[in-house]
């Protein structure tokens, strides 16, 4: 692929990218369990990336509604990036509905 929709800050590799890349295109086609599948792979290989934490916390929180879960992830993030606004607002979201501040 000759270009990336996104910054590439977290130093990943041309495979990671072309697997984060392949997700977020199977959940634009609604097709979560392919998505779900490529995100668990790549946490398998490295359970801190925060590229993959932060698009398995959107699916589960948007699509699965497995809010739990989402803020378990987004708590991941947080512990590992304090400052990474957007999983501090998505997790803000996502609190409401399981009642955990």
């Amino acid at each position: 692929m000759s270009g990336h929709a996104f910054d590439n800050s977290y130093d990943l590799s041309n495979e990671q990218l072309q697997q984060l890349e392949e997700a977020e295109e199977a959940m634009l086609r609604a097709d979560f369990g392919k998505a779900e599948k490529i995100l668990l792979e790549m946490l398998e290989e490295d359970d801190e990336c925060i590229p993959v934490l932060n698009n398995l916390a959107h699916l589960h929180g948007r699509h699965f509604s497995d809010f739990e879960k989402a803020v378990e992830l987004y708590d991941k993030v947080l512990n590992l990036e304090p400052d990474n606004a957007w999983a501090r607002d998505a997790r803000r979201r996502y609190q409401r509905y399981v009642g955990r501040d």
